[in-house]
Order: structure tokens, then C-alpha cells, then sequence
């Protein structure tokens, strides 16, 4: 199984992926039924998670039912206990929407023009654009999620900078990307272009970057307050079981 997933997510076009795996991960799911985990994101029950990666495969990975990430359990978790997004339904910006949690963003939002995905070719967003280069206007957002992305973009700072010029004063998000918490400054090296070299070395063929901790500073650089949360650390031991949400620190950006 790791293989195959391996092998799919490495040689399938990303936009065929979105289209497949609705169907094809939850049938494959059934032989993971079971009460050893829980998906906070769709409350479905299995032995455990479905292996993830491109490059080493994550344990206790993928929901089969949402197709939830560590990270998004974690993330649904925050916005369900910690923030109030759920039930005031602010100006949302999505993009490169997740599966898992864009189906229940367009239940909570239905009939409402406050949610809006984006992305620069999915089939499943409403809008199409270069994060480096947003048409919308200045202030024109309350919250904005923008979740493993950064890595993929040729100017990260720009599309930072472009973030920050959107979301008004007050708001806030969540912005992650894969971090090497190892590593004191961001790698990128644009001279590397074999995908299989790219892969082994940024951890997906299509990084441009692998993040270090001054991650939090390229932010700040753009003009946000960084609010980094180990959320894991919150949970009970039972809990961390349960949901599976991995160990990445959740980061909230603010603008002030």
C-alpha cells in the first residue's frame, strides 16, 4: 500500500488526484474499519490511518473517509475549540483547498458568498490565480487559509507581502508549510530541476524550498504578527492516539 500511494502521488497529475481519490481512497478505507482512531473533521472510526508521503510514508496518515491530513485534523480542531470561525462565519479565503475541510466549509457557508476557494488550477476552486499576484482588493478578507503552498511558489515573499495586503486589519490566518524546525534558514535552489533530484532533496518534486525556522521571520518580514502554537501539547496522550495530528506547530498569522 505505501508503494502504491507512493507511486501515485509521484506520477499522477495533481488535479486527476483530486478528481480519483474521493472515490477510490474510501473504498480502499473499508479494510481499515475499526475504533483505534477518529477523524475530528468527519468523526469517521478506523483501526488506524491510512499510510501518506511522496517520498518516506507517513503512519497514520490519511482519513479514508475526508481524505484529512494530520494537519487538517489539527487544524479542524483549533477552529473547532479555539476560535470562533464556525459560528461567525467570517470573509473566507481558501486556498488550495483541502478536500476534507473545504466540504464542510461549503455546508457551514451555504448560501453565502463569505467563503471563497482559490487555487491556480484546481477544478474544485471557485477562483483561479498566482498567489503572487491576488485580484482582490486591499482589505478584502476577514481570515484566510493557505496551507502547503508557499513551497510551490517562485516568490514566496511576494505572495506573503500579497497575503498580507488582503486581509484586513484585524484578521487573521493559518499558514503552514513543510518545516525543517532543523535547519536555521530556508533552502532553495532553483538550479535543481531533475523532478527525482527535487524530490529527494525538498521532499516533493514540485518544491521549490524546504522551510527552516526563519520561517516565522519571512512572515513577519511581510507584516504579520506570528502567533506559532504547539497544539499537540494540548491534547491529552489519549487524545494525540486518537487523532493522529502529527507534530507540526500550528501557525496563526495576525494583521494588526
Amino acid at each position: 500500500m505505501k508503494r502504491l500511494i507512493r507511486w501515485l502521488l509521484n506520477h499522477i497529475p495533481r488535479r486527476w488526484l483530486q478528481r480519483m481519490a474521493s472515490w477510490a481512497v474510501p473504498i480502499v478505507g473499508l479494510a481499515y474499519k475499526g475504533r483505534g482512531r477518529e477523524c475530528p473533521v468527519c468523526g469517521s472510526h478506523y483501526r488506524r490511518f491510512m499510510p501518506y508521503g511522496y517520498v518516506t510514508s507517513r503512519e497514520d496518515a490519511l482519513c479514508p473517509h475526508c481524505l484529512a491530513l494530520e494537519r487538517h485534523r489539527m487544524i479542524w480542531l483549533w477552529l473547532r475549540e479555539c476560535s470562533t470561525l464556525l459560528e461567525s462565519r467570517p470573509r473566507l479565503l481558501h486556498i488550495a483547498p483541502e478536500v476534507s475541510l473545504m466540504r464542510h466549509f461549503k455546508r457551514l457557508y451555504k448560501g453565502s458568498e463569505n467563503y471563497i476557494t482559490a487555487d491556480l488550477e484546481s477544478p474544485l476552486a471557485d477562483m483561479h490565480f498566482d498567489v503572487q499576484s491576488i485580484p482582490m482588493e486591499d482589505c478584502s478578507v476577514d481570515v484566510i487559509i493557505c496551507n502547503h503552498l508557499l513551497e510551490h511558489v517562485e516568490d514566496d515573499r511576494r505572495a506573503m507581502r500579497e497575503l498580507h495586503r488582503i486581509l484586513r486589519p484585524g484578521g487573521w490566518g493559518i499558514v503552514l508549510v513543510p518545516e525543517d524546525r532543523s535547519r536555521a534558514e530556508t533552502f532553495e535552489d532553483d538550479t535543481i530541476t531533475d523532478p527525482k533530484e527535487r524530490t529527494r532533496i525538498f521532499g516533493q518534486y514540485d518544491h521549490r524550498r524546504i522551510y527552516g525556522r526563519d520561517f516565522d521571520n519571512r512572515l513577519r518580514e511581510a507584516g504579520f504578527r506570528v502567533e506559532r502554537i504547539a497544539y499537540k501539547e494540548r491534547l491529552s496522550k489519549l487524545q494525540q492516539q486518537l487523532y493522529a495530528i502529527g507534530n507540526d506547530d500550528l501557525v496563526i498569522i495576525h494583521k494588526d
